[in-house]
């Protein structure tokens, strides 16, 4: 398992994934800025995500949705607000509605991703920042934190591939 540690901090309203990869930083930062890459684990494993727009640039936008088992699509969309690449980057997403735009379901969330080279292996860490305690609450119970370690955990096959 990919994911090395997870935590959840009410006070500052933030949700932080700590994953390592035995692949240089250039590699993990492929499975973000390659779209073809990044739907291969955006999403858990019963939810394959499908990135119909994927501008890695600052100001650029994404939109995607992942096809759960029934069918159901669940839509989502980022902005991109940051890049450092290969070392950072800052997004804003959300949920977005049939035609692909941002719905203002539960608000937006604020995540940056930060790569560090150590050795033989990347450390990828993801805070994602809330908007308010209620938000993260109700992403927790709709099943974020599980869903995200669930999808970090694709990583590792996508990278010996």
């Amino acid at each position: 398992m990919s994911v090395i540690s997870t935590h959840k901090d009410t006070e500052n309203l933030t949700l932080t994934f700590v994953a390592e990869f035995p692949a240089d930083i250039d590699r993990v930062w492929q499975i973000w800025e390659d779209p073809r890459q990044l739907e291969r684990w955006w999403g858990p494993p019963t939810w394959p995500a499908t990135f119909v727009r994927h501008e890695m640039v600052p100001g650029g936008e994404s939109r995607y949705y992942m096809t759960g088992p029934d069918g159901d699509k669940a839509r989502g969309w980022w902005k991109i607000i940051a890049l450092d690449g290969p070392r950072s980057f800052e997004f804003e997403d959300g949920f977005a509605g049939d035609d692909g735009e941002p719905s203002g379901f539960l608000g937006s969330t604020r995540c940056v991703v930060t790569l560090e080279q150590n050795g033989g292996t990347t450390r990828m860490t993801t805070v994602s920042s809330f908007e308010s305690a209620e938000q993260l609450e109700e992403m927790v119970k709709m099943g974020m934190e599980e869903g995200v370690g669930l999808a970090m955990g694709q990583i590792d096959a996508l990278l010996a591939a």
